[in-house]
């Protein structure tokens, strides 16, 4: 069974850094595509970013693109999120989820995490 847990989330100040991590069991890792989605209260769940298994193709919303960096390491079952320049936008529940192919959509995700809170204060 395919397990995913999140951690790192937190409060943090406009303009700040918070680094996620999503470590992965159950399933070969470096097979599968990993992705960051993000869902704020009262707003549907969206995509932020993900990552081939060997790290060759990475995706970003445009929301996050030149602030947020996605990386994984296969010898950890790990994949991480740098998040920089942090808005009180970016506040949300934070989730990893793990699918065969680098989209942007939901559906494209077998298995989720249980999310991590990131609150960023003005």
């Amino acid at each position: 069974q395919v397990q995913l847990v999140e951690s790192g989330g937190g409060l943090v100040q406009a303009g700040g850094s918070l680094r996620l991590a999503c470590a992965a069991s159950g399933r070969t890792f470096s097979e599968y595509t990993m992705g960051w989605f993000r869902q704020a209260p009262g707003e549907e769940r969206e995509f932020v970013s993900a990552i081939s298994g060997n790290s060759r193709v990475t995706l970003y919303a445009d929301s996050v693109k030149g602030r947020f960096t996605i990386s994984r390491d296969n010898a950890k079952n790990t994949v991480y999120l740098q998040m920089n320049s942090l808005k009180p936008e970016d506040t949300a529940v934070y989730y990893c989820a793990t699918g065969n192919t680098v989209v942007p959509t939901k559906k494209g995700y077998a298995y989720w995490g249980q999310g991590t809170q990131v609150t960023v204060s003005s």
